[in-house]
Protein backbone atom coordinates (compact mmCIF):
# COMPACT_ATOMS: atom_id res chain seq x y z
CA UNK A 1 0.00 0.00 0.00
CA UNK A 2 2.65 2.42 0.87
CA UNK A 3 4.30 1.59 -2.24
CA UNK A 4 0.92 2.33 -4.39
CA UNK A 5 0.96 5.95 -2.34
CA UNK A 6 4.11 6.39 -3.52
CA UNK A 7 3.49 5.52 -6.65
CA UNK A 8 0.52 8.23 -7.21
CA UNK A 9 2.56 11.00 -6.22
CA UNK A 10 5.36 10.61 -8.74
CA UNK A 11 4.98 13.44 -11.45
CA UNK A 12 2.06 15.34 -9.30
CA UNK A 13 1.66 18.64 -10.37
CA UNK A 14 2.14 21.17 -7.35
CA UNK A 15 -1.19 23.04 -6.43
CA UNK A 16 -0.95 26.32 -8.09
CA UNK A 17 -0.61 24.25 -11.47
CA UNK A 18 -3.55 22.40 -11.08
CA UNK A 19 -5.28 25.82 -9.94
CA UNK A 20 -4.13 27.92 -12.68
CA UNK A 21 -5.49 25.23 -15.41
CA UNK A 22 -8.53 24.98 -13.58
CA UNK A 23 -9.09 28.99 -13.91
CA UNK A 24 -7.67 28.88 -17.31
CA UNK A 25 -10.08 26.55 -18.04
CA UNK A 26 -13.35 28.19 -16.79
CA UNK A 27 -12.48 31.45 -18.63
CA UNK A 28 -11.81 29.54 -21.89
CA UNK A 29 -14.99 27.64 -21.24
CA UNK A 30 -17.08 30.84 -20.48
CA UNK A 31 -16.11 32.35 -24.14
CA UNK A 32 -16.68 29.23 -25.83
CA UNK A 33 -19.93 28.36 -24.45
CA UNK A 34 -20.89 32.23 -24.86
CA UNK A 35 -20.41 32.27 -28.49
CA UNK A 36 -21.09 28.48 -29.36
CA UNK A 37 -24.49 28.60 -27.46
CA UNK A 38 -25.73 31.87 -29.25
CA UNK A 39 -24.60 30.65 -32.73
CA UNK A 40 -26.73 27.18 -31.81
CA UNK A 41 -30.21 29.28 -30.70
CA UNK A 42 -29.88 32.18 -33.29
CA UNK A 43 -28.12 30.51 -36.72
CA UNK A 44 -29.73 33.08 -38.51
CA UNK A 45 -27.92 35.75 -37.11
CA UNK A 46 -24.92 33.55 -37.04
CA UNK A 47 -25.08 32.87 -40.69
CA UNK A 48 -25.09 37.17 -41.24
CA UNK A 49 -21.64 37.50 -39.34
CA UNK A 50 -20.31 34.69 -41.54
CA UNK A 51 -21.54 36.23 -44.63
CA UNK A 52 -19.72 39.28 -44.06
CA UNK A 53 -16.61 37.28 -42.60
CA UNK A 54 -16.89 36.45 -46.20
CA UNK A 55 -18.40 33.05 -45.81
CA UNK A 56 -20.22 32.02 -49.08
CA UNK A 57 -23.85 32.44 -48.70
CA UNK A 58 -24.73 29.09 -49.36
CA UNK A 59 -22.32 28.03 -46.38
CA UNK A 60 -22.99 30.38 -43.82
CA UNK A 61 -25.92 28.66 -42.42
CA UNK A 62 -24.57 25.17 -41.82
CA UNK A 63 -21.27 26.57 -41.31
CA UNK A 64 -22.85 29.07 -38.29
CA UNK A 65 -24.31 25.06 -36.92
CA UNK A 66 -21.26 23.63 -37.17
CA UNK A 67 -18.92 26.18 -35.68
CA UNK A 68 -21.84 26.42 -32.60
CA UNK A 69 -21.85 22.86 -32.69
CA UNK A 70 -17.51 22.69 -31.93
CA UNK A 71 -17.46 25.94 -29.56
CA UNK A 72 -20.24 24.88 -27.41
CA UNK A 73 -18.53 20.80 -27.49
CA UNK A 74 -15.32 22.29 -26.92
CA UNK A 75 -16.93 24.85 -23.35
CA UNK A 76 -18.19 21.75 -21.93
CA UNK A 77 -15.38 19.54 -22.34
CA UNK A 78 -13.78 22.43 -20.44
CA UNK A 79 -16.07 22.65 -17.46
CA UNK A 80 -15.50 19.13 -16.58
CA UNK A 81 -12.04 17.91 -14.80
CA UNK A 82 -11.77 14.76 -16.83
CA UNK A 83 -12.40 16.23 -20.43
CA UNK A 84 -10.44 19.19 -20.02
CA UNK A 85 -7.37 18.28 -21.54
CA UNK A 86 -9.29 17.19 -24.90
CA UNK A 87 -11.54 20.61 -24.54
CA UNK A 88 -8.18 22.66 -24.27
CA UNK A 89 -6.93 20.98 -27.40
CA UNK A 90 -9.86 21.39 -29.26
CA UNK A 91 -10.39 24.91 -28.60
CA UNK A 92 -6.88 25.50 -29.04
CA UNK A 93 -7.57 23.93 -32.31
CA UNK A 94 -10.17 26.05 -33.19
CA UNK A 95 -8.48 29.33 -32.36
CA UNK A 96 -5.48 28.50 -34.59
CA UNK A 97 -7.81 27.83 -37.57
CA UNK A 98 -9.81 30.80 -37.16
CA UNK A 99 -6.44 33.24 -36.66
CA UNK A 100 -5.66 31.47 -39.86
CA UNK A 101 -8.51 32.53 -41.49
CA UNK A 102 -9.04 36.09 -40.45
CA UNK A 103 -5.04 36.34 -41.34
CA UNK A 104 -6.13 35.19 -44.75
CA UNK A 105 -8.53 37.61 -45.78
CA UNK A 106 -7.25 40.21 -43.51
CA UNK A 107 -6.99 42.99 -46.30
CA UNK A 108 -10.47 42.28 -46.67
CA UNK A 109 -11.85 42.20 -43.65
CA UNK A 110 -9.37 45.26 -41.96
CA UNK A 111 -11.73 47.37 -40.20
CA UNK A 112 -14.88 45.33 -40.50
CA UNK A 113 -16.46 44.24 -37.40
CA UNK A 114 -16.11 40.57 -36.97
CA UNK A 115 -16.95 38.54 -34.33
CA UNK A 116 -18.38 35.44 -32.49
CA UNK A 117 -20.45 37.45 -29.75
CA UNK A 118 -23.62 39.48 -30.38
CA UNK A 119 -23.01 42.22 -28.08
CA UNK A 120 -19.62 42.60 -28.50
CA UNK A 121 -18.04 44.71 -31.01
CA UNK A 122 -14.50 43.99 -32.32
CA UNK A 123 -12.93 45.22 -36.26
CA UNK A 124 -10.58 43.28 -37.31
CA UNK A 125 -6.90 44.85 -36.57
CA UNK A 126 -3.64 44.14 -34.61
CA UNK A 127 -5.64 44.08 -31.57
CA UNK A 128 -8.23 41.38 -32.38
CA UNK A 129 -5.46 38.95 -32.84
CA UNK A 130 -3.38 40.49 -29.40
CA UNK A 131 -7.24 38.74 -28.23
CA UNK A 132 -7.19 35.54 -29.04
CA UNK A 133 -3.55 35.20 -28.91
CA UNK A 134 -4.48 35.05 -24.71
CA UNK A 135 -7.14 33.04 -25.62
CA UNK A 136 -4.83 30.55 -26.88
CA UNK A 137 -2.65 30.82 -24.12
CA UNK A 138 -5.62 30.35 -21.57
CA UNK A 139 -6.11 27.02 -23.76
CA UNK A 140 -2.34 25.91 -23.59
CA UNK A 141 -2.39 26.81 -19.99
CA UNK A 142 -5.49 24.75 -19.28
CA UNK A 143 -4.51 22.04 -21.39
CA UNK A 144 -0.86 21.67 -20.33
CA UNK A 145 -1.52 21.25 -16.69
CA UNK A 146 -4.55 19.45 -16.85
CA UNK A 147 -4.83 15.27 -16.24
CA UNK A 148 -5.13 13.30 -18.94
CA UNK A 149 -8.53 12.72 -20.42
CA UNK A 150 -10.54 9.95 -19.61
CA UNK A 151 -13.94 8.07 -21.06
CA UNK A 152 -13.82 8.89 -24.64
CA UNK A 153 -17.78 6.59 -25.02
CA UNK A 154 -18.78 9.62 -22.51
CA UNK A 155 -17.14 12.40 -24.62
CA UNK A 156 -18.57 11.32 -27.27
CA UNK A 157 -22.14 11.21 -25.44
CA UNK A 158 -21.26 14.83 -25.00
CA UNK A 159 -21.12 15.39 -28.57
CA UNK A 160 -24.00 13.67 -29.12
CA UNK A 161 -26.38 15.50 -26.49
CA UNK A 162 -24.98 19.26 -28.40
CA UNK A 163 -25.49 17.71 -31.72
CA UNK A 164 -29.50 16.95 -30.86
CA UNK A 165 -30.06 20.19 -28.74
CA UNK A 166 -28.03 22.20 -32.17
CA UNK A 167 -30.83 20.33 -34.26
CA UNK A 168 -33.82 21.00 -31.98
CA UNK A 169 -32.89 24.61 -31.70
CA UNK A 170 -32.85 25.36 -35.69
CA UNK A 171 -35.95 23.84 -35.73
CA UNK A 172 -38.13 25.87 -33.02
CA UNK A 173 -36.65 28.97 -34.82
CA UNK A 174 -37.30 28.06 -38.56
CA UNK A 175 -40.76 27.13 -37.50
CA UNK A 176 -41.17 30.49 -35.62
CA UNK A 177 -39.86 32.43 -38.41
CA UNK A 178 -42.56 30.99 -40.33
CA UNK A 179 -45.34 31.81 -38.16
CA UNK A 180 -44.69 35.33 -37.15
CA UNK A 181 -47.37 37.82 -38.17
CA UNK A 182 -46.11 41.65 -38.72
CA UNK A 183 -48.16 44.78 -36.62
CA UNK A 184 -51.22 45.59 -38.37
CA UNK A 185 -49.96 49.47 -38.86
CA UNK A 186 -46.53 51.49 -38.82
CA UNK A 187 -45.85 54.92 -40.27
CA UNK A 188 -44.07 55.50 -43.41
CA UNK A 189 -43.65 57.73 -45.54
CA UNK A 190 -45.28 59.94 -42.62
CA UNK A 191 -48.57 58.72 -42.85
CA UNK A 192 -50.11 55.42 -41.51
CA UNK A 193 -49.76 52.24 -43.58
CA UNK A 194 -51.07 48.41 -42.84
CA UNK A 195 -48.58 45.60 -43.64
CA UNK A 196 -51.91 43.65 -43.77
CA UNK A 197 -52.95 44.66 -47.54
CA UNK A 198 -50.70 42.81 -49.93
CA UNK A 199 -46.88 42.43 -50.12
CA UNK A 200 -44.62 44.56 -48.36
CA UNK A 201 -40.72 43.87 -48.07
CA UNK A 202 -39.26 45.70 -44.82
CA UNK A 203 -35.60 46.18 -44.97
CA UNK A 204 -33.55 47.20 -42.12
CA UNK A 205 -30.49 48.72 -42.40
CA UNK A 206 -27.72 50.87 -40.64
CA UNK A 207 -27.18 54.22 -42.73
CA UNK A 208 -22.89 53.39 -42.51
CA UNK A 209 -23.20 50.22 -42.59
CA UNK A 210 -20.97 49.45 -46.04
CA UNK A 211 -22.96 45.26 -46.26
CA UNK A 212 -26.40 47.28 -45.82
CA UNK A 213 -25.70 49.64 -49.04
CA UNK A 214 -24.03 46.92 -50.85
CA UNK A 215 -27.30 45.09 -50.15
CA UNK A 216 -29.30 47.86 -51.35
CA UNK A 217 -27.54 49.01 -54.01
CA UNK A 218 -28.11 45.30 -55.30
CA UNK A 219 -32.01 45.52 -54.72
CA UNK A 220 -32.76 48.75 -56.18
CA UNK A 221 -31.87 47.07 -59.98
CA UNK A 222 -34.54 45.21 -59.14
CA UNK A 223 -38.17 45.22 -60.79
CA UNK A 224 -40.20 45.04 -57.82
CA UNK A 225 -44.27 44.08 -58.72
CA UNK A 226 -46.98 45.12 -56.56
CA UNK A 227 -44.26 45.40 -53.74
CA UNK A 228 -44.08 48.27 -51.43
CA UNK A 229 -40.68 48.54 -50.36
CA UNK A 230 -40.18 49.81 -47.03
CA UNK A 231 -36.56 51.18 -45.21
CA UNK A 232 -36.44 50.57 -41.78
CA UNK A 233 -33.01 52.53 -40.23
CA UNK A 234 -32.01 50.94 -36.51
CA UNK A 235 -29.32 53.34 -36.31
CA UNK A 236 -28.86 57.40 -36.76
CA UNK A 237 -32.00 57.34 -38.72
CA UNK A 238 -31.64 61.10 -39.44
CA UNK A 239 -29.13 59.70 -42.48
CA UNK A 240 -32.17 57.32 -43.83
CA UNK A 241 -33.33 59.53 -46.45
CA UNK A 242 -29.85 59.87 -47.99
CA UNK A 243 -29.06 56.55 -47.68
CA UNK A 244 -32.22 55.77 -49.85
CA UNK A 245 -31.83 58.19 -52.50
CA UNK A 246 -27.52 57.66 -52.64
CA UNK A 247 -28.21 53.85 -52.90
CA UNK A 248 -31.40 54.46 -55.58
CA UNK A 249 -33.60 51.97 -53.83
CA UNK A 250 -37.01 52.69 -53.79
CA UNK A 251 -39.64 52.69 -51.23
CA UNK A 252 -40.71 54.70 -47.60
CA UNK A 253 -39.13 55.02 -45.12
CA UNK A 254 -40.10 54.21 -41.80
CA UNK A 255 -38.55 55.26 -38.14
CA UNK A 256 -40.66 52.40 -36.15
CA UNK A 257 -37.62 49.90 -36.01
CA UNK A 258 -37.99 49.60 -32.41
CA UNK A 259 -41.60 48.29 -32.94
CA UNK A 260 -40.85 46.26 -35.58
CA UNK A 261 -38.07 44.68 -33.92
CA UNK A 262 -40.45 43.31 -31.26
CA UNK A 263 -41.76 41.19 -33.83
CA UNK A 264 -38.81 40.46 -36.35
CA UNK A 265 -36.20 40.20 -33.31
CA UNK A 266 -32.92 40.00 -35.00
CA UNK A 267 -29.04 40.94 -34.15
CA UNK A 268 -27.35 42.71 -37.06
CA UNK A 269 -28.44 44.45 -40.06
CA UNK A 270 -29.21 44.19 -42.99
CA UNK A 271 -31.87 42.30 -42.57
CA UNK A 272 -34.68 41.73 -44.87
CA UNK A 273 -38.85 40.23 -44.22
CA UNK A 274 -41.10 39.67 -46.79
CA UNK A 275 -44.92 40.10 -46.16
CA UNK A 276 -48.11 39.02 -47.52
CA UNK A 277 -50.96 40.05 -46.20
CA UNK A 278 -49.43 40.49 -42.95
CA UNK A 279 -48.10 37.20 -42.54
CA UNK A 280 -44.20 36.76 -42.99
CA UNK A 281 -43.48 34.60 -46.04
CA UNK A 282 -39.48 34.79 -45.73
CA UNK A 283 -36.69 36.07 -43.84
CA UNK A 284 -33.67 37.27 -45.50
CA UNK A 285 -30.04 37.33 -43.76
CA UNK A 286 -28.02 36.80 -46.90
CA UNK A 287 -27.57 39.55 -49.33
CA UNK A 288 -26.57 37.08 -52.46
CA UNK A 289 -27.76 36.77 -55.97
CA UNK A 290 -29.09 33.08 -55.41
CA UNK A 291 -30.34 33.76 -51.95
CA UNK A 292 -32.32 37.01 -51.81
CA UNK A 293 -33.12 37.61 -55.86
CA UNK A 294 -33.69 33.73 -55.88
CA UNK A 295 -36.25 34.13 -53.41
CA UNK A 296 -37.98 37.08 -54.33
CA UNK A 297 -38.66 35.60 -57.54
CA UNK A 298 -40.19 32.61 -56.36
CA UNK A 299 -42.30 34.42 -53.90
CA UNK A 300 -43.41 36.62 -56.38
CA UNK A 301 -42.10 39.70 -55.29
CA UNK A 302 -40.07 40.36 -58.45
CA UNK A 303 -39.87 40.09 -61.98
Amino acid sequence: MAQGRAHSGVGALPGWKTAVSSVAAVLLAIVFLVAGVWKITDPLSAAVRLTQAQVPGGLSLPAALLLGIGETFAGVLLVVPRFRRWGAWLACLELVAFVIYIGAYYSVLRGEECNCFPWIKRAVGPAFFVGDAIMLLLGVMAGWWARPSESTRSAVLVLGAVVVFSLASYGVTAARHSSITAPQWITAGGKPLSLHQGRVFLYFFEPECSHCDAAARLMARYHWKDTTVIGVPTAQPQFAPEFMQSTGLPGLISMDAGLLRQTFPFVDAPYAVALEDGRQQAAFTRFDREELEGGLRRLGFID
